[in-house]
């Protein structure tokens, strides 16, 4: 796995982690709708681009022309 795949996948396990930890103390109600979804969502994208080279946003601006 190339350097760059594992950055990607350890910054989305601690994005992930982190929304997990202020949920569970409180400071975060994943619970309800919020704009925190859009956090959590990055940080799942990340750690699947990291695993897998699979990556959706990439694939959305190779649709809308980006190289």
């Amino acid at each position: 796995m190339s350097a760059q795949r594992l950055t990607m996948t350890f910054a989305g396990l601690f994005i992930m982690v982190s929304m997990w930890g202020g949920h569970m103390s409180g400071q975060v109600d994943l619970a309800t709708v919020s704009w925190l979804w859009i956090t959590f969502f990055v940080g799942a994208n990340l750690t699947v681009a990291g695993l897998t080279g699979f990556c959706m946003m990439t694939k959305m601006m190779k649709v809308f022309g980006a190289k």
